[in-house]
């Protein structure tokens, strides 16, 4: 099974190819933007595994929750792609794919989500598993819900940018990982056996995970909210 995945839910994006099991990727940080780099890494490793687009099995990408318009990219690059190729697609959460990514076995989730918010979800992680323990919400930092396991990492840039108001949150965390970011190749770990289970589906229906339905705030809001990040 051959599969391409694209994960720009943050600024450090990446797209990955899985060839029966063996993983490659590209990936790099980019503040804003990145159209002009997703496509082309994605030929770089089509070239490198010596396959062309026509012999890909499915496309999968990074949903969210995360950038609007990173979003909005790995979504309209999947679904583009597939819609040409006739290809199936698979959204993965950007939440569970950082926790994958991260290393750790029970992980509180956090991704910065401007307007002085953040996303937030905690997961256990068996080998390529991951179990939710918390369901994805958008809130302020310093009434985000705190997962109620013993310990466990905090991982995602939430933590880089509010680590004092989460950590109070869940004092007893056993460190915090806020260099970790959701990868590609996490997104193709947990999609290929959902393709293998014939969990992908058409094109058209590809969609993002938003979370947060409202992208912008009112000048009001943003000063109730203590000034715009």
């Amino acid at each position: 099974m051959r599969l391409l995945a694209f994960e720009t839910a943050t600024r450090r994006l990446s797209v990955a190819l899985w060839q029966d099991g063996e993983l490659i990727e590209r990936s790099g940080e980019i503040a804003n933007g990145g159209s002009e780099r997703v496509l082309p890494w994605a030929r770089e490793l089509l070239a490198e595994a010596g396959i062309t687009q026509a012999q890909l099995d499915g496309i999968a990408f990074g949903a969210g929750p995360g950038g609007f318009t990173g979003l909005r990219l790995a979504c309209g690059v999947a679904q583009g792609l597939a819609w040409g190729l006739d290809l199936p697609v698979l959204p993965v959460s950007s939440l569970e794919a950082l926790a994958l990514a991260c290393g750790e076995r029970e992980v509180w989730t956090c991704l910065d989500a401007r307007m002085n918010e953040v996303y937030v979800a905690a997961y256990r992680v068996d080998g390529d598993v991951v179990g939710q323990l918390m369901a994805p919400t958008c809130l302020p930092p310093a009434v985000a819900p705190a997962p109620t396991f013993s310990g466990g990492w905090g991982v995602g840039d939430g933590f880089a940018a509010y680590g004092s108001l989460l950590s109070a949150r869940k004092p007893d965390l056993a460190g915090l990982r806020p260099e970790a970011y959701p990868t590609a190749a996490a997104v193709l770990r947990l999609a290929a056996p959902a393709f293998a289970r014939g969990e992908g589906a058409p094109a058209a229906q590809a969609q993002p995970i938003y979370v947060r339905d409202k992208v912008a705030l009112t000048t009001a809001e943003r000063l109730a909210r203590g000034g715009a990040k």
